[in-house]
């Protein structure tokens, strides 16, 4: 229940982030050179959408064992994860990783790696813990 609210507050204070820096998500995201500049106002509305959903629905229901928000959750992960690693790969110089927008900047290097590894491994905490809850609430349902 714990890890649900602390990654939907996390998740929550992302979206909040960028969408307040949403005049220069399409530049941060640029610096990942990972498409054409015409695409990445779409990614960040879609990163920016989902981190608000998933982190309020996470934050707000934190006994919940909906998938849902957490399959939102390792989505987000995979997807920054993903961007992080294909730029440290050909050495980008990436001055804000724009997890939280204009705020709480921080250069890629191995700690905002190691970072997105601890999202990546909490994801799987909470799939299985979820996957865990679901089982018991199953077999509670079929005992009554």
């Amino acid at each position: 229940m714990w890890l649900r609210a602390v990654l939907g507050a996390i998740l929550t204070a992302m979206g909040l982030g960028q969408l307040v820096s949403w005049p220069a998500m399409s530049d941060i995201l640029a610096a990942y050179r990972i498409g054409p500049a015409v695409v990445l106002p779409w990614l960040a509305a879609v990163l920016i959408l989902a981190e608000l959903a998933g982190g309020l629905w996470l934050l707000t229901r934190p006994r919940s064992c909906a998938l849902t928000p957490v399959w939102i959750y390792t989505g987000v992960a995979v997807t920054w994860a993903g961007l992080a690693v294909q730029a440290f790969a050909r050495d980008l110089p990436v001055d804000n990783c724009g997890c939280f927008g204009r705020f709480l900047t921080q250069r890629l290097g191995w700690f905002v790696l190691v970072q997105d590894a601890l999202l990546l491994i909490y994801a799987g905490v909470l799939l299985r813990a979820t996957r865990k809850a679901r089982a018991r609430a199953a077999a509670a349902t079929s005992a009554r």
